[in-house]
């Protein structure tokens, strides 16, 4: 059982993310198809995703949000090698043995000593990793860590997948009192279970899933009952956060979660990123993160609620010191408005 902890000395010092440049329609794959495209966008709630280039993979991508959320590290003091943990989440790296996480450090400078590892839990193994980092910090063991989610998301031709699976990275750098805060890293707490809603075995290329059962017992199951649980944990209610940011494996899912727990359109609205770039897997609420971080203003509050097939969700809440937005071509709404389309022949 985890136990109810505040974090106490733990705050957000960097974040970025990486939207890749390239969008495909989903009604150019509906088209291959010959399916109905303007019914399947409304029926998922998004118009397109972005893809990565043939060039670009989970490390490319999360070295591109690694080196975002260091240009917002203010003070002098920070040094790359003052990074003492480095944390990848995804469940597309690009090596089955061979950590993604040491070579995004070498690519940062980060130097020889520090603690690396990649991690896997579907769409929440980002969030994890901060939970991680956080954790890390508060017992002292390392001044700042390096929290990431990237995914560059797998679908089979022809599944309901192949809609939304996007492509993206994140990336939250926390750090002790030592560094500025540009946000409190307040608490946390983490829903699992066995739910097989969504699986890719050893050697297989793409992910199955179990279709609509990765709705009800999987998805809302686990979003819903972890932000209660979080809720009724730390006595909060809903009402008191600024931003809710839910996971977003479409558009239509997380808006129903969001008004069974009670969150209004104005709390989800800064942070809902799905319609324009899909579903980036582990990047997804992490993305979703990074915007409220780049558009919140001081003193607001955030609740994030993460969601990973197989199954189990991550809440983490945390409160704005400050607004730290670097503006043209890094900010994620200047990602999201600077995209080239492609047709399904390049996809291919």
């Amino acid at each position: 059982m985890l136990n109810k902890f505040k974090f106490k000395n733990v705050g957000v010092i960097g974040f970025g993310a990486h939207v890749p440049t390239y969008r495909i329609t989903v009604d150019e794959i509906a088209k291959v198809h010959e399916k109905d495209g303007r019914a399947i966008a409304a029926s998922l709630g998004v118009k397109e995703k972005a893809v990565a280039d043939r060039d670009e993979d989970t490390v490319s991508l999360a070295a591109a949000a690694a080196l975002h959320s260091l240009k917002r590290v203010q003070g002098k003091l920070f040094k790359p090698k003052d990074l003492g943990a480095v944390l990848v989440g995804s469940e597309s790296h690009p090596y089955a043995v061979k950590p993604t996480g040491s070579v995004v450090a070498e690519i940062l400078g980060v130097g020889r000593e520090y603690l690396t590892a990649d991690l896997e839990f579907a769409c929440k193994a980002g969030t994890t990793a901060m939970i991680v980092i956080a954790s890390l910090i508060e017992a002292g063991l390392i001044e700042a860590g390096l929290a990431i989610g990237a995914d560059v998301a797998q679908s089979r031709r022809g599944d309901a997948l192949e809609y939304t699976a996007g492509a993206g990275a994140a990336a939250v750098v926390l750090g002790s009192k030592k560094y500025p805060w540009q946000a409190k890293f307040e608490a946390a707490s983490s829903f699992n279970s066995d739910t097989p809603d969504f699986w890719r075995r050893a050697g297989q290329k793409f992910p199955a899933h179990a279709g609509r059962f990765t709705g009800e017992p999987a998805y809302f199951a686990h979003v819903e009952e972890g932000t209660r649980q979080f809720l009724k944990k730390f006595r909060q209610k809903i009402g008191w956060f600024n931003h809710v940011v839910l996971h977003m494996p479409n558009g239509k899912f997380p808006k129903k979660a969001a008004a069974r727990l009670g969150v209004t359109a104005g709390q989800l609205k800064t942070g809902f990123i799905v319609e324009k770039i899909g579903n980036p897997y582990c990047a997804s609420a992490m993305t979703g993160l990074v915007k409220v971080l780049e558009e919140g203003r001081k003193n607001q509050k955030i609740l994030m609620t993460s969601y990973g097939s197989g199954a189990g969700s991550d809440s983490i809440s945390l409160t704005i010191l400050q607004k730290n937005s670097i503006g043209k071509d890094t900010d994620v709404s200047e990602q999201i408005k600077k995209f080239e389309y492609i047709s399904y022949s390049k996809l291919c």
